[in-house]
């Protein structure tokens, strides 16, 4: 895999991606928490108690695979053990985003996995989502339930609460939220409100699985992040 970015390209990329769920309408108030790998034993997160639409790089935490704070006056999010679960149980992920959009929670909510092959774009870019399940926020058991996922999946819908998305650089996990996101709504208005959603065959769903997972491959081995 390439370098890792440095601190400063972590820093403008959480920065940037903090805009961008707030201004989309993924997060509210102080909700949702980002990470970004700038070594193999060091990370930079988001801040507790900050709305992630008006972050400035001086709220920004680093931690090393421990949440041990090593810069930065600020807490680190509680749900920070979920980020670092999903380094533990994938080496290969450098960035993770949770965020609460409105139509992927309520899938959440629901317990209904994101897992209709209706959409090439989806397919190629994250895959089926499915439902982690229910662990109050902030605890051990939210690392635990997102665990079994790690490595199959692009990302997964939390029960009840919202969803995370991983990715080789932290502009890839950011797109597979936004792409769960239409994903989600998608669906709801083709099924549920359209009431009929053509589902793709098993052979073209294949080969668009071998796309995304050619694009994987090239990009967990080139860590473009554009």
């Amino acid at each position: 895999m390439s370098a890792y970015p440095t601190d400063r390209e972590a820093k403008t990329l959480l920065l940037e991606a903090g805009r961008r769920l707030y201004e989309r309408g993924f997060v509210a108030s102080n909700d949702g928490n980002m990470s970004v790998l700038v070594s193999a034993g060091t990370l930079w997160t988001t801040p507790t108690g900050v709305s992630k639409g008006f972050m400035t790089e001086d709220m920004l935490v680093k931690t090393d695979l421990a949440g041990t704070v090593l810069e930065g006056t600020r807490k680190p999010s509680s749900e920070l053990k979920m980020h670092l679960r999903v380094y533990q149980e994938n080496p290969d992920l450098r960035a993770a985003v949770h965020a609460h959009p409105p139509a992927a929670t309520s899938f959440a909510i629901a317990g209904l996995p994101l897992d209709r092959p209706i959409l090439p774009e989806a397919i190629v870019q994250l895959g089926t989502v499915p439902v982690a399940p229910y662990a109050e926020p902030g605890t051990q058991a939210v690392p635990d339930s997102i665990a079994p996922f790690c490595r199959d999946f692009g990302g997964v819908l939390l029960a009840n609460h919202g969803a995370l998305t991983w990715g080789y650089d932290l502009t890839q996990a950011y797109y597979r939220m936004e792409t769960l996101e239409y994903y989600a709504q998608v669906t709801i208005n083709s099924v549920f409100l359209l009431g009929r959603a053509n589902a793709l065959t098993g052979e073209q769903v294949e080969r668009l699985t071998e796309q995304r997972q050619r694009l994987d491959a090239a990009r967990r081995e080139a860590g473009n992040p554009s």
